[in-house]
């Protein structure tokens, strides 16, 4: 197969999910819908946070990151799905598409330390209670989010840094509705033993590293729960890790279904179908699940909206 310089390549396809014309609208629907919730859900977590002094404390601090992360991550993928279906134009420009391999890295990987970072600190404020103002201070919070987003920027540059360097074959579809990183490698007809020894490298390293700190922290906190007295502690310590151990399990669950079904199966539909789990539904569930399970949030939700339609009327 004849092959290509990079610096040569207009344009990849995305073929996304389906060629049937009738499945379109329900399609853009859907993922219309997903969006605004997305956005809206964690837009109001970080306004309530915000507006809402009780909250200004570093577990709402790593929380708001987050929201902020997921609706920047639903922004990478899903515009682009809705922009190509409505115009009836799968194709993606070659810089455009390189743009959205790197942030699917970057946010992701954001993500991940992010609720790392989130498990430590809810490792410090129930096993170490009397010292958690002093360690969890907002100088460490501050280099803490710093950290995770540096780690971000470069991880995800190097990967691009090395895409650049490859050579592309005349077959330019990607079986996909967004460029992934080893969807693009796949079409290379160059050598990509550097890239894919990058991609498991960094897999073990801010994926199953951060993934053995999470659980190490709450293997503690179990620890320290089961020798409460007060039941209301134990209901409160529940309470606050709750949540975070339900967004940890989504999207480590999402993320490890989405790796099984590309492993054990060909089908670019089933791919899709799994990572729009691990891409579009897991930021769109973490608002609600945090709003649902956390009555801190629900009462500053609640006077959030209150002055909101007070305003209003």
């Amino acid at each position: 197969m004849e092959a290509a310089n990079q610096t040569g390549i207009s344009e990849f396809i995305l073929l996304g999910f389906s060629e049937e014309p009738e499945l379109q609208p329900f399609i853009f629907g859907l993922f219309l819908s997903m969006y605004l919730v997305t956005v809206l859900g964690n837009l109001l977590i970080i306004l309530a946070i915000s507006s809402d002094s009780h909250l200004h404390t570093p577990m709402y601090f790593f929380l708001t990151n987050l929201s902020l992360v997921d609706i920047c991550f639903s922004t990478t993928i899903v515009p682009r799905i809705l922009v190509n279906i409505h115009t009836e134009n799968k194709a993606i420009s070659y810089m455009d598409c390189l743009t959205q391999v790197y942030f699917s890295m970057f946010f992701p990987i954001l993500d991940t330390l992010l609720l790392t970072v989130m498990a430590y600190d809810r490792f410090v404020a129930i096993c170490h209670p009397l010292h958690y103002t002093v360690v969890m201070n907002p100088r460490l919070c501050g280099m803490l989010v710093f950290i995770t987003w540096f780690i971000g920027v470069m991880t995800s540059l190097l990967h691009i840094l090395l895409i650049m360097h490859l050579t592309f074959c005349r077959d330019l579809e990607i079986p996909h509705f967004f460029c992934e990183l080893t969807h693009i490698l796949k079409l290379a007809c160059s050598d990509t033993f550097l890239n894919s020894t990058l991609i498991y490298f960094m897999t073990g390293v801010l994926g199953v590293f951060p993934l053995i700190g999470i659980l190490f922290s709450y293997s503690q906190i179990a620890s320290s729960i089961r020798k409460m007295s007060s039941s209301g502690g134990k209901q409160k310590a529940f309470s606050t890790c709750g949540s975070h151990l339900s967004v940890v399990s989504l999207f480590y669950g999402t993320g490890v279904a989405v790796y099984f079904t590309s492993a054990v199966t060909h089908s670019s539909q089933k791919i899709s179908v799994a990572s729009v789990m691990y891409t579009v539904v897991t930021p769109m569930l973490n608002p609600f699940i945090y709003s649902l399970r956390n009555k801190d949030v629900k009462g500053a939700l609640g006077r959030l909206l209150s002055r909101s339609a007070s305003c209003l009327w």
